[in-house]
């Protein structure tokens, strides 16, 4: 699902670290018994290897790529204090925002509309639009005093939450203009090689606003 935002985060480690991979897209909500033979979990995403060896979650994904592949980039910095912080972080993104934002604005606005062809829940986007302003001033916090979110070099942590921000700036529900360090860093990570495949997504019937792939928006 392309505005998966734990997709997204997998999607953009794998070329952080240079690594080649087949993109392969799948309805969850179909439960096809073969996916969810991979994943009895039945959610993406998903890593199969070309040895077979199956790996799913975004978490267990992206940690095992910094373990199976030493000799590329490192996502998670080298000292345990500094893996702790990381951690923190993208727990902070994957669960806290993606239960308090993304979930309330993507799922609400989008996936409603697509999968199960229900009206949203009005007082679930106006949460969301809400606590987006929150979560993008602790981005500014953290940036003004790190060069990136959980120190000197960008990390999974800066994956986690330009992820999930960038599925909600898909939908035009980033208040930027009220929040220009944050702005400042999510332009640092969309100019990253890395970073660009994301900006191409597109949705059939729900294109994103002009800014959304603009370096310099």
């Amino acid at each position: 699902m392309f505005l998966s935002p734990y997709s997204r985060k997998v999607r953009v480690a794998l070329r952080e670290k240079a690594l080649d991979f087949e993109l392969k897209s799948e309805k969850v909500w179909e439960r096809r018994p073969e996916f969810l033979a991979l994943n009895p979990a039945g959610t993406v995403p998903v890593l199969v290897e070309e040895n077979g060896a199956v790996i799913a979650d975004s978490v267990a994904i992206t940690e095992y790529l910094d373990e199976a592949y030493p000799d590329t980039i490192k996502l998670l910095p080298d000292s345990a204090g500094e893996r702790a912080e990381a951690r923190r972080l993208i727990a902070w993104f994957d669960e806290k925002f993606g239960r308090e934002v993304t979930r309330n604005l993507v799922g609400e606005k989008l996936m409603k509309r697509f999968l199960v062809r229900s009206a949203p829940d009005s007082s679930a986007i106006r949460a969301g639009k809400e606590n987006v302003k929150t979560h993008l001033g602790y981005i500014a916090y953290l940036s003004e005093r790190r060069n990136w979110l959980a120190g000197d070099r960008f990390t999974l942590a800066d994956i986690a939450a330009a992820a999930q921000v960038s599925c909600v700036d898909y939908l035009g529900d980033v208040p930027w203009d009220e929040h220009p360090l944050a702005k400042d860093w999510y332009a640092r990570v969309k100019s990253r090689p890395s970073f660009r495949p994301l900006l191409a997504d597109h949705i059939p019937g729900a294109p994103p606003p002009a800014h959304y792939a603009d370096l310099d928006f």
